[in-house]
């Protein structure tokens, strides 16, 4: 093999989700359900929030964006892997996968900023209600929103380029479904330390300092709960908040799942299932966990199809 193809592979080889033929057409339906009502139920909620002006709050502004966030992180994946479910050979080419790689990043780290974000805002509106119009302001907003994005695409960017422009060398088999960072550091034959521990300390700090703001957020919140006199005002106060430490809860226990397993129980397959989990089925989760217990999404939702049906006739 030259070396300009062990430099510059034109494509890779994804082990994918199994490798029992026999489930590949059973698990393509399953994925093509859970996808698109990811698809329908993250449109819907932006839209829904977009075009009902009771919904043009702060705290709809978060979760349009946090709708938009995983809507994309299953876009950049599914789709392909969905296809590679019925061709002969999982391949995805070289520069596809370092824009898949890229996008996911993005995505991922985005999220974890964005609930943050959402905790902060429910912080305020608990504990400074007064003052909550004033504190979360428009200009305030976008910042919890535009930062996250901007140093989210900043170290998406930076890891992927750091990745691809390393020599690969060897098998160009990913044992992952996506293009992922940690499988792609196994084919680089460069001496990969500097890599991983710039992969490990961003990482690191991402899930740290976002838990953080989410931890402090929610402990003043309880604390504020708990001054409140009134059995009913306390649950008013804690069911403004109970969506987002759902969806909080679910995303935070799968990532910390994934990375602080034991090192003899740590596997590909256990990264896959646990990839599937916060890629896919939880994307499809948080619309209806904003949805289906929120009484104001309900009402805009009814409003918005009223109009519609006006419209069309």
């Amino acid at each position: 093999m030259e070396k300009q193809n062990i430099t510059v592979p034109i494509e890779f080889i994804l082990t994918g989700v199994t490798h029992r033929p026999e489930l590949q057409l059973p698990l393509l339906g399953v994925f093509l359900i859970i996808y698109t009502l990811t698809v329908m139920g993250n449109m819907g909620m932006v839209i829904l929030t977009k075009l009902d002006s009771c919904l043009h709050t702060p705290m709809y502004y978060f979760i349009r964006h946090l709708a938009f966030i995983d809507l994309g992180n299953s876009t950049v994946i599914y789709p392909k892997m969905m296809v590679n479910f019925v061709v002969d050979q999982n391949t995805i080419s070289y520069y596809a996968c370092a824009t898949q790689m890229a996008f996911f990043i993005m995505f991922i780290i985005s999220e974890l900023f964005i609930l943050s974000a959402m905790a902060y805002d429910r912080y305020v509106a608990i504990c400074n209600p007064l003052l909550y119009n004033v504190i979360m302001s428009q200009r305030c907003c976008h910042a919890l929103v535009g930062i996250p994005y901007l140093y989210s695409t900043f170290q998406a960017l930076m890891i992927t380029s750091k990745i691809f422009t390393m020599t690969f060398c060897g098998s160009n088999v990913i044992s992952h479904f996506y293009c992922d960072d940690v499988p792609m550091l196994l084919m680089l034959c460069s001496n990969t330390l500097d890599i991983e521990l710039l992969i490990i300390s961003f990482s690191a700090f991402n899930l740290i300092s976002s838990l953080l703001v989410v931890l402090v957020s929610y402990m003043l919140i309880l604390l504020a709960i708990c001054q409140i006199r009134s059995a009913e005002g306390r649950k008013k106060a804690f069911s403004t908040c109970s969506s987002h430490l759902t969806v909080v809860v679910v995303f935070y226990g799968t990532l910390f799942f994934m990375y602080l397993q034991p090192k003899s129980n740590h596997s590909f397959e256990t990264d896959k299932l646990a990839s599937v989990f916060y890629t896919l089925v939880i994307p499809m989760f948080n619309p209806l966990i904003y949805s289906f217990r929120n009484k104001e999404v309900k009402s805009a939702f009814q409003r918005v199809f009223k109009n519609l049906c006006k419209l069309s006739m």
